[in-house]
């Protein structure tokens, strides 16, 4: 037993020298603290300047746990993030995000929220960023009643819309791009 210990070790100590651990060097070019991305230059597939792009991202998905960024969110920055390293800036773009479903709670206003689940909104300083580069975000007022909370409980830089259903077909009919985030 200790014999195959040892040559356990020994394996295991030949695989931790042979092989450079593998390192990742996260950054944040545009949006400082949220969206962190690698960057990989040489990659065979890379954003198109040519492009304009017109995103819509669709986030349902809440954090696990009313404490947390939501993970949705954090990757709209993380769309930013990758195409700044592309030397594309948001004002070059146009990006919108709809929140619905589990994730509603985060468009809160801080006392709102805080006052109702006994945490502060970790998404207040990620929704000033968003907004702060041009990003329209909206909640679904459908979604907004489904859980009991009120208009004026909607933190003022995310507009109120009649419902997801008719925000995710009316951009998509206006040529942009439509992602899901759970």
């Amino acid at each position: 037993m200790k014999r195959q210990l040892l040559k356990n070790l020994v394996v295991l100590a030949a695989v931790l020298i042979c092989f450079p651990r593998m390192s990742f060097a996260w950054e944040y070019p545009f949006i400082k603290g949220y969206g962190p991305v690698n960057p990989l230059p040489n990659a065979a597939f890379q954003p198109d300047k040519s492009i304009k792009y017109k995103v819509l991202f669709d986030v349902t998905g809440a954090a696990k746990g009313v404490d947390k960024v939501n993970p949705g969110l954090d990757h709209v920055t993380r769309f930013i993030n990758l195409m700044a390293l592309a030397g594309m800036m948001p004002k070059d773009m146009e990006l919108a995000v709809v929140v619905h479903g589990p994730a509603t709670s985060i468009v809160l206003r801080k006392e709102i929220l805080k006052s109702r689940f006994k945490k502060p909104n970790p998404n207040e300083e990620i929704i000033k960023e968003l907004t702060a580069v041009g990003v329209k975000l909206y909640v679904c007022g459908q979604a907004l009643a489904e859980k009991g909370f009120k208009e004026e409980w909607v933190n003022q830089q995310i507009s109120v819309a009649v419902s997801a259903l008719v925000v995710v077909p009316t951009y998509q009919l206006r040529g942009y791009a439509y992602l899901p985030l759970f």
